[in-house]
Order: structure tokens, then C-alpha cells, then sequence
């Protein structure tokens, strides 16, 4: 049983960005595979975007449509419609495209190591500078070589490298097995952040073994889908900060008896928490009131907040 199901979660505001995605995998070298596109309530309908591929592969694509409920519900919606005959599901991002060997790489590695998880390297624009690849991570962790040609690796004590820094993985370079697919979720709540890290997290605590690749598997898009684009001033930033908070929250208890991923956590917890009040002091600099309604939600659900505000206003007033 090799057959994969590609799911990708689809709200886009203009045409021929889903088209991208599909010509990268209907291009695979791997093409044991069918395709789920959540219509997340689009603005632009995914109808427009396949209409020029061929009858035979437009056979292989299911279309799901459904009210608006964020990219983790979507992904969940694509997740619980996988076909019986299914072994692995491959995640790609409506923006986003895959390279030629993609699933080829995936699928070899993950059944020569039974291996439930799976993430190749990703690769993108200048906005993308802060990612890195898994190559990378032998400069600094302790890691074990599976493969050199590819080169895939595997590391012991991956959820404590996750936590320190998570810019390596990507869901568009990311495929799972049965084991995973049939119980992990995202949290649909987590609409504007986080939902990911939680999932990557979720999925690894679960695998029988993961596995990663220094090869080139996606390459990312330069925010076209709506699902990102929230800067430091939009509206939805504290919702954002929040909704991360709220991850890293939950992330926390899961890893209650792990000392050094718990540190960690503490510590992105507080980052969320400057950020947000930061971007409060922007809009009284501004003559704006703060969100004072999602501010009061965050106090309630995290006292901490209103500590760190007071020790902002004292820094703020000392200088």
C-alpha cells in the first residue's frame, strides 16, 4: 500500500496560485497519489485553477468546500476525508510548490526506516531569510546520518532542537503516515499563529521515528496566501501573539517532564507577551486605543501579562 494523499488548504485572493501548486505535483517524479483542495470559503473559487489541466489529472483532484475555519480547520477537514487505501498524507500550501523528487525522497525514506513522520528542507525568497535548512543542523546538534545521497538524518533529541529554534520545518515539506494521520490534528482555533508548531510537535511526540532531509523538497511562496500577512501593526497582531501564547501554553504541559523544552517554552511565552504589549504602546503612541477587550481575554487566561505591562511602563518611565 504507497498510495498518498496530497492535501492542500485553499483561500487565495487571486488566480493561478493553486494552478502553481498543482503543476509542482502533478510534476512529481512519485505519482502513486490523489489530491484533496479544501475551498476554505475562498475568494477566489479553486474551480478557476484546475480547469486547464488535463482530464486525467483532474480526476485525481477532490475539491471539499466549506464555511471559512481558518488553515488548521481546513487541513483537519482534508485529514478526515483521506481515502481507506491511503498510507501517507503530504501537506502542501496553496502558495507554495514542491520539488520534482519531493515524494519520491519521502516515500523511499520513510518505508526504508519506518518512519511515521517525515520533513524535507524548504527553500524561499528573501523573506524567507530566516529559515534554514536540515544540513544545517549538523553545524550544531548532535545528529545521526541515515543517508548521504540523499542525506537524511535523524535526531534523538529533536523536540528540544524544535523548541530552540523551529525554522527548519515547514508544512509544505512535511508528510506523515497512517499512524499520524488517523489521530493528530491541528487546532482549528489557532487561526492566525502557531497551529503549525503544535501539530509538529504533536506529530513527533507520536512517531515511531522521524526523519529528515537536507534535500530541497518545497519551495516557498512570497505571501500570497491570506492565511499570512499579519504585521506588527495590523489589527489581528495581538490576536496573533495571543493565539501563540495559547499554543505555547498548551505545548508547555506536554512537556511537564522535560525540564529543558519547558525552559524554552517559558521563554517564547514571554517573548509573545513583550510583543504584544508593544504593539499596544504603538497604538497609544499613535493616539489609538488599545485593544483592551482581547487584552482583558489574555489576563484572564495569563495574570503574567499584567506583570510584564507594569514592567514595561517602569522601564519605559526609567528611561
Amino acid at each position: 500500500m504507497a498510495k498518498l494523499t496530497v492535501i492542500i488548504p485553499f483561500y487565495q485572493k487571486e488566480p493561478g496560485i493553486l494552478r502553481r501548486a498543482l503543476t509542482s505535483v502533478f510534476a512529481q517524479s512519485f505519482n502513486d497519489f490523489d489530491v484533496i483542495v479544501v475551498d476554505d470559503e475562498s475568494p477566489y473559487p479553486a474551480d478557476g485553477d484546475i480547469v486547464n489541466f488535463s482530464e486525467a489529472e483532474r480526476a485525481r483532484v477532490r475539491i471539499i468546500r466549506q464555511e471559512n475555519a481558518g488553515p488548521g480547520g481546513a487541513r483537519n477537514t482534508g485529514l478526515d476525508h483521506v481515502p481507506a487505501d491511503s498510507a501517507f498524507v503530504a501537506f502542501l500550501d496553496s502558495d507554495d510548490a514542491w520539488t520534482p523528487d519531493h515524494l519520491a525522497v519521502a516515500h523511499a525514506a520513510m518505508t526504508a526506516f519506518e518512519a511515521d513522520c517525515y520533513f524535507a528542507s524548504i527553500t524561499g525568497g528573501d523573506a524567507f531569510y530566516y529559515h534554514f535548512g536540515v544540513a544545517d543542523l549538523e553545524k550544531t546538534e548532535a545528529v545521526e546520518r541515515l543517508s548521504d545521497d540523499p542525506l537524511l538524518i535523524e535526531i534523538p533529541g529533536l523536540t528540544q532542537v524544535m523548541l530552540k529554534n523551529w525554522s527548519f520545518l515547514h508544512l509544505s515539506s512535511m508528510v506523515i503516515g497512517r499512524p499520524l494521520f488517523e489521530k493528530v490534528r491541528f487546532d482549528a482555533a489557532l487561526r492566525l499563529a502557531a497551529e503549525d508548531v503544535l501539530f509538529f510537535c504533536d506529530c513527533v511526540l507520536a512517531a515511531r521515528r522521524v526523519v529528515l532531509s537536507g534535500e530541497a523538497g518545497a519551495v516557498r511562496g512570497e505571501g500570497l496566501n491570506i492565511f499570512h500577512g499579519v504585521d506588527n501593526d495590523s489589527p489581528q497582531f495581538l490576536r496573533q501573539q495571543f493565539n501563540t501564547w495559547v499554543a505555547l501554553d498548551r505545548l508547555e504541559t506536554r512537556f511537564a517532564g522535560r525540564p529543558a523544552e519547558a525552559a524554552s517554552l517559558r521563554s517564547y511565552k514571554q517573548t509573545a507577551r513583550r510583543q504584544a504589549l508593544w504593539s499596544q504602546a504603538r497604538l497609544v503612541k499613535r493616539r489609538k486605543l488599545p485593544q483592551f477587550d482581547m487584552l482583558a481575554r489574555w489576563a484572564m487566561r495569563d495574570p503574567r501579562i499584567i506583570t510584564s505591562a507594569f514592567g514595561l511602563a517602569v522601564g519605559k518611565f526609567s528611561r
